[in-house]
């Protein structure tokens, strides 16, 4: 046999095609979500020394990206949380996709889609996040516009506001949606 015709190179690792987007509703859900902000908000971009949750978390709808095996949900990939101000003011909040699914390039706009179009369907007149500058091209992209530029967490970060005529609401977040991985150009 010629050695030197094999490919030694370690496989990549298994990444679903398929995805869904809903609302946190399983213990298991709520755990890999804690999980994966921690690994990206205290471990990768040491953002916080030990934790990020706050009082937010009390109150808030948490929401994930499973990936799927076989038609079932396997692992949370991804995570956002949306919780409402007094009024029709809605934020969302420690957006995170697993370091693993970033090219998969669906995952992040599926989560803000589903955030937003929820809390649309909830009677949310205005949504807002505050968005870490080096993303903030994304979310201009998905029709939201910045009202301002402050500094969180030691960060530079956009206010910035959700167009919400480009999220028609949806009214079952536990349902949620699909989403699949994108195809090269």
């Amino acid at each position: 046999m010629d050695h030197a015709l094999i490919d030694w190179a370690v496989p990549a690792p298994f990444q679903s095609a398929d995805y869904i987007v809903r609302f946190a509703t399983e213990t298991w859900e709520r755990a890999g979500a804690a999980a994966l902000r921690h690994a990206v908000f205290c471990r990768e971009q040491q953002v916080f020394a030990h934790d990020d949750h706050d009082a937010i978390d009390m109150h808030a709808i948490p929401i994930v990206a499973l990936s799927m095996i076989g038609g079932q949900p396997d692992e949370v990939i991804g995570t956002v949380r949306i919780h409402r101000e007094p009024g029709d003011l809605w934020w969302g909040s420690r957006l995170a996709v697993a370091a693993t699914h970033r090219t998969v390039g669906s995952i992040g706009p599926a989560l803000i889609r589903l955030a937003v179009s929820t809390a649309h369907a909830m009677g949310c007149q205005r949504f807002h996040a505050h968005v870490q500058s080096r993303n903030e091209l994304l979310f201009r992209r998905m029709r939201w516009k910045r009202l301002d530029e402050v500094e969180l967490h030691g960060m530079p970060h956009a206010l910035m506001q959700a167009d919400l005529a480009y999220y028609p609401p949806i009214a079952d977040g536990v349902a949620g949606l699909r989403t699949a991985k994108r195809r090269a150009a």
